[in-house]
């Protein structure tokens, strides 16, 4: 089933099961991240990649991006967290053609904001046979064109459905939140090609919306 496919179930039955008056929060807060024109200012196809050195939540060893790039192409899947459905469900479909991905040649790096120990815990319950790399505060992702700060107002609409980003990004509760551990990025997915440019990049502001990884695996062909 394509992805997409899979992440229009989850919002058909969120809509079900949500109250209207909290999935207008959401939905407001979306078209609130749309309008600053984020979509626009992430790196394009043809850029040169960012290069970094993060590190893999299993192994608790530094990757680096160019290290990877030595051995072939590499995707880059950024994520919010393992709280996200929309998130999870992405990467378990990068789960089930990973064994694909490696026959042309290419590695998966995620990586999200999440501390090393909940992108474990993400490894564990879902299965991942990639790397789950860590990036305190969004760096990376700002290099990328990705991240952004949950405005205050939206935070609280979070904390109604029990969603502790702080927790998840630092370690920290709401009162000892800082501004850091409530920034995400946009869920993006790249395609770098050995020589460090962008073959593929697609990041949306809606989070329902997610790159096709067929897409991305065409340009391996």
């Amino acid at each position: 089933m394509p992805l997409q496919d899979q992440l229009d179930r989850i919002t058909q039955n969120t809509r079900a099961l949500v109250q209207p008056e909290r999935l207008a929060i959401s939905e407001a807060a979306t078209a609130e991240l749309f309008s600053t024109g984020i979509e626009d200012r992430i790196l394009p196809v043809g850029a040169h990649a960012a290069d970094f050195t993060l590190p893999d939540a299993l192994t608790g060893k530094p990757v680096h991006l160019t290290d990877v790039l030595s051995l072939g192409p590499v995707v880059l899947n950024f994520f919010r967290g393992r709280w996200c459905p929309y998130c999870v469900t992405e990467l378990e479909q990068w789960r089930d053609l990973h064994s694909d991905l490696r026959r042309r040649g290419a590695f998966l790096l995620a990586i999200s904001p999440q501390t090393p120990r909940q992108n474990d815990f993400t490894i564990q319950q879902h299965g991942l046979p990639f790397p789950v790399l860590s990036d305190p505060g969004a760096k990376v992702a700002a290099q990328y064109g990705l991240a952004y700060t949950i405005p205050p107002e939206h935070r609280s609409y979070y904390r109604s459905i029990l969603v502790n980003i702080p927790f998840a990004n630092s370690g920290l509760n709401y009162d000892t939140a800082t501004e850091a551990s409530w920034t995400l990025p946009l869920p993006a997915t790249f395609l770098v090609r050995q020589d460090s440019t962008i073959a593929f990049a697609e990041a949306h502001a809606d989070f329902h919306v997610r790159p096709e990884p067929a897409d991305l695996l065409a340009t391996l062909k």
